[in-house]
């Protein structure tokens, strides 16, 4: 049996996601340290780390001295597996 890691969300079913309801005004498209790490429940300091690392550079961007997260872009390298260079 194939071990499948991720659930491969495609990007309209990331967009369905936050068109209705109360999620899309809860994370707007692009989110802080705080709102990111409550979307995915991972920790702060975790985001930190893997960002510090690299694992975060296709969504994530520091402009001045704060980091933004876009939401959908972390959703999809959360959820699919999409890494740097992938």
């Amino acid at each position: 049996m194939a071990r499948h890691d991720s659930l491969n969300l495609t990007q309209e079913e990331i967009e369905r996601a936050f068109s209705t309801g109360d999620w899309g005004k809860q994370f707007p498209p692009v989110l802080t340290f705080k709102s990111a790490s409550q979307m995915i429940n991972t920790p702060v300091q975790t985001l930190r780390e893997w960002r510090s690392k690299g694992y975060l550079s296709t969504c994530s961007r520091l402009v001045g001295r704060r980091v933004g997260f876009f939401r959908d872009g972390l959703l999809d390298w959360y959820f699919n597996g999409r890494r740097p260079n992938d």
